[in-house]
């Protein structure tokens, strides 16, 4: 956006941090300026609070009940949204390639993380690369080359024999699959619903684990001097005595297992919060959930004992320094969402933004 097509000019005020709040900011060339621009003309006013693009650190996009979607149904998912705040993805594994999303200026940017890396017959039907232990090496490379600097394991999931959740990777092929990655310059992430599949993972050197429901306190200490970070997911945890009814008949053990996952939750996060863990907002959006779902996973967190400004930040500030890319600096794209009323005082605004720019254009 140049002089010649008109200056936007946010005022109110602006959260650069939890603490840093400024009066007012200028987007030229689609670049955020604290200074007002010279000879700026058909300038554009946005007034209320403004905060930097949320994040959604785990999200699907081009993925549906049953595996990959056309790119029509993609960019309906991002449009969603992008229409409700989120304006950076991290998505924790996608099998369809939305690389054509980098091209579209009216799109979340997204950060990949390539296709899931499973077990052979031990995760969703579709989703995944479903492989064993010896391979795990090479399809983490694979999928660190078609990633954005994040690769996916899937950590744990129902052994049908067993009946119940175990982890899906032994210790050597873990610790070679995440010094490969390490090498190649990746982040690895796992989902991980049990207690069994942490500690391996996380001694092996792990960056992350999404949804950590399986947290206990004896591990807690090891996620923290670590440095480990979670994404809890809680819109999604919430979905697990639905799925506990469902497999009661077939799978009894499984069933009691994820019904008391369930029932700690809140107890989960609020302990690795206190411990120090990073924790993010991530949603679990595609597949069989729908997608615009930040503003109630920010909610589940505090309603989880985080404090709301800590929240906020899950989805803003800390979260876009994790994940390497700006907020509201000087320079930066601007990508900001601006609120009727303070976030940190009531996050529950987050759900209703009164205006959303991307790429330093108003496009809600």
């Amino acid at each position: 956006m140049s002089d010649r097509a008109g200056v936007l000019h946010v005022k109110g005020r602006v959260l650069v941090g939890p603490d840093d709040v400024r009066d007012e900011l200028w987007v030229v060339d689609g670049r955020i300026s604290y200074d007002r621009p010279a000879g700026a003309r058909d300038v554009r006013t946005v007034e209320g609070w403004a905060l930097p693009g949320l994040v959604d650190a785990h999200c699907h996009v081009g993925l549906g009940a049953h595996g990959p979607v056309d790119d029509g149904t993609a960019e309906k998912q991002a449009l969603t949204d992008r229409d409700l705040g989120t304006l950076l993805i991290r998505d924790a594994g996608s099998p369809s390639d939305t690389r054509w999303v980098d091209d579209r200026e009216d799109l979340p940017k997204i950060i990949r993380a390539g296709r899931h890396i499973a077990r052979t017959r031990r995760y969703i039907r579709g989703y995944a690369h479903e492989i064993e232990p010896e391979d795990l090496v090479a399809y983490v490379t694979q999928e660190a080359g078609r990633g954005d600097g994040w690769v996916k394991l899937v950590g744990d999931w129902i052994d049908r024999d067993l009946g119940d959740l175990t982890p899906t990777w032994p210790r050597d092929a873990v610790e070679a699959a995440i010094a490969e990655a390490h090498r190649l310059g990746a982040r690895v992430t796992a989902h991980c619903f049990s207690e069994d599949s942490l500690q391996d993972l996380v001694e092996s050197g792990i960056d992350c684990i999404e949804h950590a429901t399986g947290l206990t306190e004896d591990l807690i200490p090891l996620f923290a001097s670590r440095g480990v970070a979670i994404v809890p997911t809680l819109v999604n945890i919430a979905t697990f005595p639905k799925l506990a009814d469902g497999g009661e008949s077939k799978f009894p053990r499984w069933s009691a297992h994820m019904r008391r996952l369930h029932e700690r939750r809140y107890d989960t996060v609020r302990s690795a919060y206190d411990a120090g863990i990073p924790v993010f907002v991530g949603t679990d959006a595609g597949g069989t959930l729908p997608h615009g779902l930040v503003a109630a996973e920010v909610a589940e967190l505090v309603t989880a004992g985080i404090p709301a400004v800590e929240a906020l930040a899950a989805t803003t500030w800390s979260a876009r320094k994790w994940l390497g890319r700006p907020g509201l600096e000087e320079g930066a794209a601007a990508d900001l969402v601006v609120y009727d009323s303070d976030p940190r005082a009531d996050v529950r605004v987050l759900a209703a933004p009164r205006r959303i720019v991307l790429n330093g254009k108003i496009v809600g």
